[in-house]
């Protein structure tokens, strides 16, 4: 039996689909869902969850972790997760990752020591944001730690909000903390990557966001609106739910709303796929047409032997 595994690609690649279709048909293999908006309860649609009957036939871990007023950080994730492989392992499982936000991929893969939380310095960097504008933290970013203000956008909020308040916080540089996001150790997860036709996905991406309007999408934004509480700020960011939440207030029309969800998703999918081609440790299938034909690749590569984890990629065209 190999390690466990780890099944990447942007959004609306299939990976869900086929992980589901490998954990079916193997019993070794559970799911750990590497997402960090399916971690909110009630956003379920618009974040592609994992359906109900799905959960039951085959065993997930990391759904359902919060509310989504609440936030829910990349630490408390990790440490959810730690919980998670430790429970499969002590069954004699395979953890089988699953999903498409690198970052929290990489802190399970290489177990990233990660930068303490400060509230007050971020409370404080908020406001600060909220005045002078992001693109103000950003130029001070750059003036304390120009590592770090070089890896992301000037117009990224969270992520400089965050490198900032580690940085005055602990009295050290965001970029001292591990050895670094460019670097890729040995892991003892296989990782497995699908790739697409670039037209491709972008027609699956939309696609995809019509059948969850028909599923019901929007009313899930409107029940997310009338929750007890704002939606948290973590929350408010994925994709389609917030250009849905400004067609309900009034601001534009449906159409609008989703001609623009759409093109923000594609763009979302080519920044996943950009990251992950850094890494050299994935070992790339070339995807089209139905993802579930790609099903018995995908399963060889993962029970490939460990000394094909880190090596440099190959593509596999199914």
């Amino acid at each position: 039996m190999s390690a466990h595994g780890a099944l990447v690609g942007p959004t609306a690649s299939g990976k869900s689909a086929i992980a589901h279709a490998i954990a079916r048909d193997d019993p070794t293999w559970e799911l750990v869902t590497v997402d960090s908006m399916q971690v909110y309860r009630g956003m379920d649609i618009g974040t592609a969850k994992p359906t109900r009957a799905e959960q039951a036939e085959v065993p997930h871990h990391l759904l359902d972790l919060a509310d989504p007023w609440d936030d829910h950080d990349l630490a408390t994730f990790q440490a959810a997760a730690r919980d998670a492989l430790a429970d499969i392992e002590a069954r004699g499982k395979r953890a089988l990752l699953v999903g498409g936000t690198a970052l929290y991929l990489r802190a399970i893969v290489d177990d990233l020591t990660l930068p303490g939380q400060f509230p007050d310095v971020r409370a404080g960097l908020e406001a600060e944001a909220d005045d002078a504008g992001v693109e103000a933290l950003h130029a001070r970013l750059t003036d304390l730690d120009p590592d770090a203000a070089a890896r992301m956008e000037p117009s990224n909020r969270r992520r400089v909000v965050r490198a900032l308040e580690v940085t005055l916080g602990s009295g050290r540089p965001f970029s001292s903390f591990g050895p670094g996001l460019d670097a890729h150790p040995p892991t003892r997860f296989t990782i497995v990557g699908l790739r697409w036709d670039r037209a491709e996905l972008d027609e699956r991406i939309a696609v995809r966001y019509r059948a969850q309007l028909d599923a019901g999408f929007l009313d899930e934004v409107r029940r997310l609106g009338n929750g007890p509480r704002p939606v948290s700020r973590s929350a408010a960011q994925a994709l389609g739910y917030k250009e849905l939440a400004a067609h309900l207030a009034g601001e534009c029309s449906l159409e609008d709303a989703i001609d623009l969800a759409v093109r923000r998703t594609r763009r979302f999918a080519r920044r996943q796929d950009r990251w992950f081609r850094r890494d050299p440790r994935i070992r790339w299938i070339d995807v089209t047409g139905d993802p579930l034909d790609a099903v018995d690749d995908v399963r060889r590569l993962l029970d490939a032997p460990a000394s094909l984890v880190g090596n440099e990629p190959d593509v596999v065209d199914p």
